[in-house]
């Protein structure tokens, strides 16, 4: 999970929440979406990757209330699991939470390339909230 703060109107960050908002995904470049969707049952793809290494993440959406909530249900063959974004409202501004839990592919070696993989994992997050948080507060 990485959350940061974000200036101005608690509203800006909706995009993040209703699943509108355009930019970073959990990569090092900006993500591409290629389709997005709004409401429970919807579906979401997104290329996650840097440059033209990386794979097609497709999501569902499992629960909706935006501006506060969006959590999604990850199907793809690479990433499967469940994410989300949340928006709680703060002195002059808002804050936004990004979570994943994932299901590690390929076993025991997803569990020990894991060890290695996290921590640049978790590293390429803070920065695409860093790119959001940019993204929010220049609307």
């Amino acid at each position: 999970m990485v959350a940061t703060r974000v200036r101005g109107v608690a509203a800006a960050a909706g995009g993040a929440a209703s699943g509108t908002a355009r930019g970073p995904a959990s990569d090092a470049s900006p993500a591409e979406v290629a389709s997005a969707a709004s409401g429970v049952g919807g579906r979401i793809e997104g290329w996650t990757g840097i440059g033209p290494v990386g794979f097609l993440d497709t999501m569902t959406i499992t629960e909706w209330d935006p501006p506060h909530r969006c959590v999604v249900l990850h199907t793809g063959r690479v990433v499967r699991g469940t994410g989300g974004f949340e928006v709680a409202p703060r002195s002059g501004g808002c804050r936004v939470t990004w979570w994943e839990r994932v299901e590690l592919p390929f076993g025991v070696v997803g569990r020990a390339g894991w060890l290695v993989l996290g921590p640049v994992t978790r590293a390429f997050f803070v920065l695409s909230l860093r790119r959001l948080k940019r993204l929010l507060e220049a609307s």
